[in-house]
């Protein structure tokens, strides 16, 4: 027999009649010959409905009482399952996660999974039962030894299935929604969003940061670093839904099962150059034309970085391979002609490394950046380009420090060999350039003018947001150096981030007292932006990805303000009132779309893709 993990979320047992369906789906899978343990979210809003009347009580409850508060509501879905599938003739058993043996760290509302102690699951199993495991949900030791209920907090279920399925070694562990798998984009914004068959997990990672809902980064991670097989199937259908795909399978280590570092990998990318146009005008299509130009000259174009500048200008950066430098200045210089805008200029710098960190973990921890940038300005390395999304942070700088700063980040976050890589990651030809298309609404844009262009300030900043607890979205260093101040030793530059709307506030506070210690340093708050983002495996080996969709938001006459890129995706920010449209130029440039109709409704409904 083949042991399956199985999990069904909120609406999939919204109530008795969705209950007994789950059970007869269980059961139906039984009959076929499998093993089984079922993890269940809470009831439809329970969740909701558990926090609106802690909060009514008191409006900054104890977190620990909150985790004994909320861990109820998965214990109500599992006893009642257990229930529905005893009636059916099927044995079954419920576990809280505590009986399941998921021992957490002692984290109230947001603990990691150090390991999972299976005997009573296996034992459990061997007596023919189908164990039913409450999601969302540990136990600690405690600070004094003493165990205590630990949740594991936002897409905890999916998180507790897809690492009890790496503890067992489970065939496959499949994730029943009620939608059909993962779909291109949202289908509330965007009707023709289709089915996605497969995705690699990389893929899935950078989608699932951007906010869709349908599967947790966290639980990504962890089917990515172990091997788990994944499949994203529909509550309602038969359907084989979206099959997410990793390497091989791989045993969990002693180390914690989710390695509580946030940073799981580093890389080195040599023989660099950067190329930056400053003062071109800032306007719909001129980004277009750029790369859709150095996409006909064969150039491959790697880290792309665009932030907007005062009076109607911006200055584009990009990277590309050393060989391909003289080829992308004659493209620019050709452009830069046709524009004939007067002050606009090409620099052109070689000899440049890239390096980047990477994890899942770095979602939500505003200390990672800033902790990369700490540890480089104390080794004297200035940054010359800075590219951030959730998962990945990467800088571009001088190639003959390329080394040192990858052996540095590889302390910094305690790194070994095997997650050490040097050289290009790998892509696969075959891949589609984009598979997805994301948008989120709740950004906004900050500027940081007069920024000293000296190793730590960009460390400095984005320390201050750290201590203040806001998590940034995005970094985008610009690339116009400006003179420098009287007295001063160096030029300085602007940086902008993206952040959650609600910590616009919280970022003003924290910048404020830092800056006056720069002469002529300020923060600018940007207009309500989007940002629309496309992300495929493919990309990094199709040039011109990031061209077409460019000449998509051109041609709807979109403007661009900012521009973000990682091997596997590239952001767009845009005006907020352009963001849905954004969303579906985007998404039917790359002919994501079709005829068919998705059902979507509850809470487990994707949110970006």
């Amino acid at each position: 027999m083949t042991l399956l993990v199985q999990k069904f979320g909120g609406t999939s047992v919204a109530d008795v009649e969705r209950i007994q369906a789950v059970a007869r789906r269980i059961a139906a899978c039984r009959e076929a010959g499998h093993d089984l343990v079922v993890v269940v979210s809470a009831m439809g809003h329970t969740t909701d409905n558990l926090t609106a009347m802690a909060q009514a009580i008191n409006e900054a409850p104890p977190q620990r009482e909150m985790d004994m508060l909320l861990a109820t509501g998965e214990q109500v879905s599992i006893a009642l399952l257990a229930m529905a599938l005893h009636r059916l003739g099927v044995p079954a058993v419920s576990l809280t996660g505590t009986q399941a043996g998921i021992i957490t760290e002692s984290a109230h509302g947001r603990a990691r999974i150090l390991e999972i102690r299976t005997e009573r699951l296996w034992r459990r199993l061997e007596e023919g039962f189908v164990v039913i495991v409450a999601g969302f949900q540990g136990t600690s030791g405690g600070p004094s030894g003493t165990p205590e209920i630990t949740t594991l907090g936002r897409g905890g279920s999916d998180t507790s299935a897809v690492a009890l399925a790496a503890a067992l070694g489970a065939e496959v562990c499949e994730i029943y929604t009620d939608v059909p798998g993962v779909l291109t984009t949202d289908p509330r914004k965007v009707p023709d969003a289709q089915l996605m068959t497969q995705v690699s997990c990389d893929e899935m990672l950078e989608l699932a940061s951007l906010g869709a809902s349908v599967l947790h980064p966290r639980a990504v991670e962890i089917a990515r670093n172990y091997g788990v097989p994944l499949q994203v199937r529909s509550s309602w259908t038969e359907d084989a839904g979206t099959a997410l795909t990793s390497g091989a399978s791989r045993p969990v280590g002693s180390d914690g099962l989710e390695l509580g570092k946030p940073v799981d990998g580093a890389q080195l990318e040599g023989d660099q150059a950067v190329l930056a146009l400053s003062d071109v005008p800032d306007r719909p299509g001129v980004a277009a034309r750029l790369f859709e130009a150095l996409g006909a000259a064969g150039v491959n174009v790697d880290l792309i970085v665009q932030s907007t500048h005062e009076e109607n200008s911006n200055d584009i950066a990009f990277t590309v391979a050393e060989s391909e430098r003289e080829n992308a200045g004659q493209v620019c210089r050709h452009l830069l002609a046709d524009l004939n805008a007067e002050g606009a200029s090409l620099t052109m710098e070689g000899g440049m490394a890239k390096i980047s960190i990477s994890g899942a973990g770095i979602l939500g921890r505003p200390s990672v950046a800033a902790g990369l940038f700490d540890t480089l300005a104390r080794l004297g390395i200035n940054l010359r380009l800075i590219a951030t999304s959730e998962v990945k942070v990467s800088c571009v700088v001088d190639g003959r420090q390329g080394r040192k700063a990858l052996r540095a980040a590889a302390a910094a976050f305690e790194l070994g060999e095997p997650q050490l890589r040097e050289g290009p990651l790998p892509s696969d030809p075959e891949a589609p350039a984009v598979r997805g298309v994301a948008l989120d609404l709740n950004q906004v844009q900050i500027t940081v003018k007069g920024v000293p262009d000296l190793p730590g300030s960009a460390a400095t900043i984005c320390r201050a947001l750290a201590d203040a607890g806001i998590s940034l979205d995005a970094i985008v260093q610009s690339e116009r150096l400006r003179s420098a101040p009287t007295g001063s030793g160096s030029g300085s530059r602007d940086m902008s981030f993206i952040l959650r709307r609600g910590d616009r506030p919280g970022a003003q506070s924290a910048l404020t007292p830092l800056l006056r210690q720069w002469a002529g340093a300020c923060v600018e708050e940007g207009p309500a932006i989007a940002r629309v983002s496309a992300v495929g495996a493919g990309m990094a080996c199709t040039a011109g990805t990031a061209a077409r969709m460019f000449r998509a938001l051109a041609d709807a006459a979109i403007n661009i303000e900012m521009i973000a890129t990682s091997e596997i995706r590239t952001s767009c920010v845009v005006a907020e009132a352009d963001g849905v449209r954004a969303l579906r130029v985007v998404h039917a440039a790359f002919g994501l779309g079709g005829a068919t109709n998705h059902r979507v409704e509850g809470t487990e409904a994707p949110e970006a893709v």
